[in-house]
C-alpha cells in the first residue's frame, strides 16, 4: 500500500510546457512500474526504473493527480476531479465517482477489497468494489479536510487538517480523535508498531496506535514534513527542505541530499533498493543507495516544448504560439498544456517574433519571414524583395505588415508577405528590435540608437529620443496615449508626446534590462532579466509578480482570455491567471488616521473574493501580502509609497485552493498579521 498526499495548490505561476512532470504530487510503484501523478500535468509511467516516461492520461478528464494507489493490477488516482481507475497500467483511465459526494480528493488507501478516499472537506469514504460506489465512513470524524490516510492491520488512521489524527478501527464505522494537539498531518506511515506523522511543525511518533506522540525532531532541520516512506529499517521523511533518513525509528535523522538539486519534495516511493522523491518543479529523483546520492530521472516527463528557450508569442484564435530558439515553433489550443510542433516548410528554427493578422500567421526567423495560411499546418518562405535578415521584429497595421531586420531597415508588405518594399529613409543602420504600431504612427526601437517615428507607413523617419537616456531599446507598447521603451540597461522609458520627450519610469524596478511588454487594460507588465514586474499606474511605480516561477529572464509576453503568458529563455512557457497579479486598491476616506491599522477581511470565510482594509497613518512603504499555511508568498496586493489614509484591497481566490491563509501588513516598523479562510 502506498500513501501520499495533497499538495497545496498555488495562486502563482505554473508552468506550460506541456506536460509538466516538474511538479510531481504523488509516486506509486507497481510491479516493474512506476507511476507519477503530476501538477495539471496528468500521469506518466515508467517501467525502466525512471530512464523514460510516457503520459498515461487517456480518459483522465482532472490532470492534477495528487494521490495515487495499487491493488493488483488496479491503479487508482486522485484528483480534485474525482477517482479515477486504470486496469491496464495507464494506457486508459475510467472515473469511478458514484456515491463520492466530495470530489476533491486528496489521498488514496488499499487494505484488501476496501478503498479509502480522503478528501478536501468532505471526510472519508469507502469503496469495496474498486470504486464503482462509495459510501462517506464520517461518524466521530471531526474534521472533514483529509489530508493523509494510513492502515496498520485493522487500524486506519487519517491525518487531518486542524484536528490532528483520528482512529477507526472498523473500516471507518466510527472514528476516534487519537491527538487533536496534530496540526496540518500530511503524512502518515507505519513502521512495525509503529506509526509516525509527517507535520508543518515535524515529525512525529506514536507506538500505542495514536493514544500518545513525542516529537521525532532531532536533526531534522526542515520541520515541513511532507511525505515518509519506510524501507526496512530505513525512515525517509520528504520536507521542503529535501530529504531525511532515519535508522532508529526517527531518534535521529540525517540530511540526504547530495545531487538532489530540487529540496521541495513532495511524494517518496520505495521499490526494492530504489528509493524516488517526487519534487515540486524538479521532476524526479533516484537514489540506489539508500539516499547516499541521487541522480535525475525525468527525461520524457516534459512533453511537447522541446525547446525550453522561448523568444516569442502570440495568440491567434484559441491557440497559443511559441517561437523558440532552435527547434522551431510550437502550438498549444489548451493554454499550454499539451503542445504540437508546427509543420513543415518552416527551413529556419531560430525564431525571434511573431505577428497575426486574420488567418494569417507570420513567423520572423534568421533567414527572413515565414507565412502559414493553416494554423502551422504548413509554411511558406515570404515572396520577394526582403533582402536583409533576420527578421528580429513583425508587427501589423490593418493590410500592412512589417519587419524590422539585423541591418536597421524597415520592410513592408501590404499582400501578405508576397512581395516586400525597403521602408527606411533618416533610420540609422543600428537593428531594429522592436516594432509597435498606434494608430498612423509606427515606431521603430533600435539597439544603439533609441525609437524613430514614422507617420507615412515607414517611408521616412525621425528619431524621438528627448530625454531617452539609454538607447538599446529591446521593446516597445501602446496604452492609450502612452508609450513605453523597454531597454537593455536603462529600465523602462515613458512618452505621453508620441515620442517627443521621454522619462524613466523605474520606481520599484530592480532589473533594468527589460525585454518584453504585455498591456491588459490600464496595467502593463515588463519582463526582464530578472522576473516580471508589474505597474497599475503607467510605470509610477512597479512590483514583482514572480511567485512560482523561477528567477529568468522573460523575453515574451501573450495575453489570451484571463490568462497571461510568459515565454522565457531556459524555463520554457509559464502561466498565470491576470486575476491573481491584478488587485484594486482604493483610498476610502477623508478623515486621516492617527494610527496604523489592519482589519479582518469581509467576507471571511469567502468566496470568490475579499476585501481587506487597513489604515496608514503616515506616509510610509506599505506592503500587503498573503501566505499559505507553508509560508509561501501566494499573492502580493500592495508594495507601494501610500500617504496617509484608509485603504481598501481585494484578494481574488479564484486560483486559490480551499483553506486557510495567512495576510501581513508591513508599514515601517508596523507589521501585523491575519488569517483568512477560502471556502470553495
Amino acid at each position: 500500500m502506498l500513501l501520499l498526499q495533497r499538495g497545496t495548490i498555488l495562486a502563482q505561476w505554473q508552468r506550460a510546457n506541456g506536460h509538466d512532470g516538474g511538479i510531481v504530487y504523488a509516486l506509486a510503484v507497481s510491479g516493474t512500474n512506476i507511476f507519477a501523478g503530476s501538477g495539471g500535468g496528468g500521469i506518466f509511467l515508467s517501467t525502466n526504473t525512471g530512464t523514460s516516461w510516457t503520459v498515461t492520461d487517456s480518459g483522465l478528464t482532472n490532470t492534477h493527480v495528487v494521490a495515487l494507489a495499487v491493488s493488483g493490477p488496479i491503479v487508482f488516482a486522485g484528483t480534485p476531479g474525482g477517482v479515477f481507475l486504470s486496469t491496464n497500467t495507464g494506457t486508459s483511465w475510467t472515473a469511478v465517482n458514484s456515491g463520492l459526494t466530495n470530489t476533491d480528493v486528496s489521498a488514496l488507501a488499499v487494505s484488501g477489497p476496501n478503498l479509502f478516499a480522503g478528501t478536501f472537506g468532505g471526510g472519508v469514504f469507502l469503496s469495496t468494489n474498486s470504486g464503482t460506489s462509495w459510501v462517506a465512513i464520517d461518524s466521530g470524524l471531526t474534521d472533514t479536510v483529509v489530508w493523509s490516510l494510513a492502515i496498520s492491520g485493522k487500524n486506519l488512521f487519517a491525518g487531518t487538517y486542524g484536528g490532528g489524527v483520528f482512529l477507526s478501527t472498523n473500516s471507518g464505522a466510527s472514528w476516534t480523535a487519537v491527538n487533536s494537539t496534530l496540526k496540518y498531518v500530511y503524512a502518515l506511515t507505519v513502521s512495525d508498531t509503529n506509526l509516525i506523522a509527517g507535520t508543518l511543525g515535524g515529525a512525529f511518533l506514536s507506538t500505542n496506535s495514536g493514544t500518545s506522540w513525542s516529537a521525532i525532531d532531532s536533526g531534522l532541520t526542515n520541520t515541513s514534513v511532507t511525505s515518509l516512506a519506510v524501507s526496512g529499517m530505513n525512515l525517509f521523511a520528504g520536507t521542503l527542505g529535501g530529504v531525511f533518513l532515519s535508522t532508529n525509528n526517527g531518534k535521529r535523522w540525517t540530511a540526504i541530499d547530495s545531487g538532489l538539486t530540487n529540496i521541495y519534495v513532495y511524494a517518496l516511493a520505495v521499490s526494492g533498493m530504489n528509493l524516488f522523491a517526487g519534487t515540486y518543479g524538479g521532476g524526479v529523483f533516484l537514489s540506489t543507495n539508500s539516499g547516499t546520492t541521487w541522480t535525475r530521472i525525468d527525461s520524457g516527463l516534459r512533453e511537447g516544448l522541446t525547446d525550453v528557450n522561448v523568444l516569442s508569442l502570440s495568440i491567434s484564435g484559441s491557440n497559443l504560439i511559441a517561437g523558440t530558439r532552435s527547434a522551431g515553433i510550437f502550438l498549444s489550443s489548451n493554454n499550454g498544456t499539451r503542445w504540437t510542433a508546427t509543420g513543415p516548410g518552416l527551413t529556419d528554427t531560430y525564431i525571434p517574433s511573431l505577428a497575426v493578422s486574420g488567418m494569417n500567421l507570420f513567423a520572423g526567423t534568421s533567414g527572413g519571414v515565414f507565412i502559414s495560411t493553416n494554423g502551422g499546418a504548413s509554411w511558406t518562405a515570404a515572396g520577394s524583395g526582403l533582402t536583409n535578415t533576420p527578421a528580429y521584429a513583425l508587427a501589423v497595421s490593418g493590410p500592412n505588415l512589417f519587419v524590422g531586420t539585423d541591418s536597421g531597415r524597415v520592410f513592408l508588405s501590404s499582400d501578405s508577405g508576397k512581395s516586400w518594399t525597403g521602408r527606411d529613409s533618416g533610420l540609422t543602420r543600428a537593428y531594429v528590435s522592436a516594432l509597435s504600431v498606434s494608430g498612423e504612427s509606427l515606431f521603430a526601437g533600435t539597439g544603439g540608437s533609441g525609437v524613430f517615428l514614422s507617420t507615412d507607413s515607414g517611408r521616412s523617419w525621425t528619431v524621438t529620443d528627448s530625454g531617452l537616456t539609454n538607447n538599446n531599446v529591446w521593446s516597445l507598447a501602446n496604452s492609450g496615449q502612452n508609450l513605453f521603451a523597454g531597454t537593455g540597461g536603462g529600465g523602462v522609458f515613458l512618452s505621453t508626446d508620441r515620442g517627443r520627450s521621454w522619462v524613466a519610469v523605474n520606481s520599484g524596478l530592480t532589473n533594468t534590462y527589460v525585454r518584453a511588454f504585455a498591456v491588459s487594460g490600464t496595467n502593463l507588465f515588463a519582463g526582464t532579466d530578472d522576473g516580471i514586474f508589474l505597474s497599475t499606474n503607467h510605470g509610477t511605480s512597479w512590483t514583482a509578480v514572480n511567485s512560482g516561477m523561477p528567477i529568468t529572464y522573460v523575453s515574451a509576453f501573450a495575453v489570451s482570455g484571463t490568462n497571461l503568458f510568459a515565454g522565457s529563455y531556459g524555463n520554457g512557457v509559464w502561466r498565470r491567471a491576470l486575476s491573481e497579479m491584478i488587485t484594486s486598491v482604493r483610498g476610502s476616506s477623508n478623515q486621516l488616521p492617527s494610527r496604523f491599522s489592519l482589519a479582518q477581511n469581509f467576507p471571511n470565510p469567502f468566496n470568490p473574493s475579499t476585501k481587506i482594509r487597513f489604515e496608514v497613518a503616515a506616509s510610509s512603504f506599505v506592503s500587503l501580502k498573503v501566505f499559505d499555511v507553508l509560508g509561501r508568498e501566494v499573492a502580493t496586493l500592495v508594495t507601494a509609497t501610500l500617504m496617509p489614509g484608509d485603504y481598501e484591497a481585494v484578494l481574488p481566490g479564484a486560483h486559490l485552493a480551499s483553506g486557510a491563509y495567512f495576510y501581513r501588513l508591513q508599514a515601517g516598523e508596523f507589521i501585523q498579521t491575519k488569517k483568512l479562510v477560502l471556502q470553495k
